[in-house]
């Protein structure tokens, strides 16, 4: 199981992809710091794999900016990430409308 400090990506009920350090979790609530929301991804076949290896079309996502923080009231999924996955992540361009 993630581990508080640990870099996940939580995959919501409703509220879509966040990946981020976790700060806590209870039941199904996940505090996230640092969370970016994952909307769009090019390049991973699944949150398996960007959580292992990122994205290989950084350019072609839409991961908008960092949020300090985060709660996430329906957490269904929660999968640690490995450094690469998370410096891969970090540097996808920020994605504005």
């Amino acid at each position: 199981m993630a581990a508080s400090g640990k870099y996940v990506i939580v995959r919501t009920h409703s509220a879509g992809v966040h990946a981020g350090t976790m700060v806590s979790r209870k039941g199904k609530e996940v505090v996230l710091k640092n969370s970016r929301r994952l909307w769009y991804w090019d390049g991973a076949a699944s949150l398996s794999e960007l959580a292992v290896r990122g994205v290989s079309k950084p350019g072609n996502c839409k991961f908008p900016a960092v949020v300090p923080e985060i709660t996430l009231t329906e957490a269904i999924e929660i999968i640690p990430c490995t450094k690469a996955a998370q410096k891969n992540i970090a540097e996808v361009p920020e994605w504005r409308a």
